[in-house]
């Protein structure tokens, strides 16, 4: 009959073990790397070099009509933040600019555009032409054109004060990110990425690395069980996740000024949950791999690239197939990043956070339940 171990011993060898995992982050310069620099870095290309925003989109404006009418709505796109337009009489003049790409699309003004516009009871036409060979680029050049045509009209309306306005007028409002700058999002679902790579990598290499310097076979002779040398190695490298996130936090509200509603504490609840999902991930494929180079492809593939593309970070999860859809939720990023996003953009939502919280608590269970069954201690 066993006897059981003693609760002090227990936490003696939990002790020893963080001890020894604290001295070997200290001594491999590669942990500091991947928890530190490696976000500084992946938040600066995220935060500058990652951008929806479209400004000083290159067009051309084919302004075959030279009447005040016309010469006043090619202003209208000269004064536009979001064109940096070029004004030519001819289209042809632009075809050849449009086929290298140098210009994004072609604003045709028609030489009958004064005439039309005399009589009231008509509207005056005209043409944009996008590059299709950019979906994105070319919707935005369409919508920002006819936004650039009805603030004209209505200015054009107010200045000679005609009645011919509708009587309901509608006006836009945006919630919660009112400059709809890309960045207000961007930042906080790239810290999302940021901590899977980070805590899925850290982890990944731990018992990897034990097997390619031998010390796993002298952990394996001693009395610690499964569980103490699991729980022994998550929790040094859960704090040094903690600590990377709170620095990118302070990194993207200090920075990047990018405002936080929420609460402190529901944010550390769930980037700890988040972060105990990582960490399992990382160690399940360490526990796997016995060779640090392929533990580490490993990881990238099966969790900054699920992350990055099924997260709904860059791509909406609702305009996906239907299979994809349900793929989804099984990426603990895909909770973690609206959870972010709720908490810097609007504040805190009890129901949608604590959700997030029980799905990724799931998922972390599920992870830990395959690392012990798959942890043993033997050799073969």
């Amino acid at each position: 009959m066993m006897r059981k171990t003693p609760f002090k011993v227990v936490l003696r060898r939990l002790c020893s073990l963080m001890i020894k995992e604290w001295l070997q982050i200290v001594r491999d310069p590669s942990s500091l790397l991947i928890c530190v620099v490696l976000p500084l870095v992946l938040l600066v290309l995220y935060g500058y070099g990652v951008s929806l925003d479209m400004n000083n989109i290159k067009v051309g404006i084919v302004l075959e009509d030279t009447a005040p009418d016309a010469t006043s709505f090619a202003r209208a796109f000269l004064d536009s933040p979001y064109f940096e337009p070029r004004v030519v009489r001819d289209r042809r003049e632009l075809e050849r600019e449009m086929l290298r790409g140098d210009i994004r699309g072609i604003i045709v003004v028609p030489s009958y555009f004064s005439q039309f516009r005399r009589n009231p009871s008509q509207i005056a036409p005209i043409q944009v032409i996008a590059d299709g060979s950019e979906p994105n680029t070319a919707s935005f050049v369409q919508n920002y054109a006819m936004g650039a045509w009805r603030n004209w009209l209505a200015q054009e309306q107010e200045s000679s004060r005609l009645r011919t306005s509708p009587p309901v007028q509608a006006q836009t409002r945006f919630w919660y990110n009112e400059g709809l700058a890309s960045r207000y999002f961007l930042v906080p679902g790239s810290l999302a990425i940021i901590m899977t790579l980070i805590g899925t990598l850290l982890t990944s290499l731990v018992v990897a690395r034990e097997w390619e310097r031998g010390t796993m076979e002298s952990l394996m002779a001693t009395p610690v069980t499964v569980m103490e040398l699991i729980v022994g190695k998550l929790i040094p490298y859960f704090i040094l996740g903690m600590g990377s996130m709170v620095m990118t936090t302070f990194v993207a509200v200090l920075i990047y000024k990018i405002p936080f509603r929420g609460s402190l504490w529901l944010l550390t609840l769930v980037s700890a949950v988040f972060l105990f999902c990582a960490l399992n991930l990382g160690l399940l494929i360490s526990t796997t791999a016995r060779n640090q180079f392929v533990a580490a492809q490993t990881a990238i593939v099966s969790s900054f690239l699920p992350a990055t593309i099924l997260s709904g970070f860059l791509f909406e999860i609702g305009s996906m197939p239907l299979p994809i859809q349900w793929l989804t939720y099984c990426i603990p990023a895909r909770y973690f990043v609206t959870s972010l996003q709720t908490l810097f953009l609007v504040g805190n939502v009890p129901s949608l956070i604590f959700k997030n919280i029980i799905m990724m608590l799931a998922l972390g269970g599920v992870l830990l339940v395959f690392i012990i069954r798959r942890t043993r201690k033997r050799l073969d």
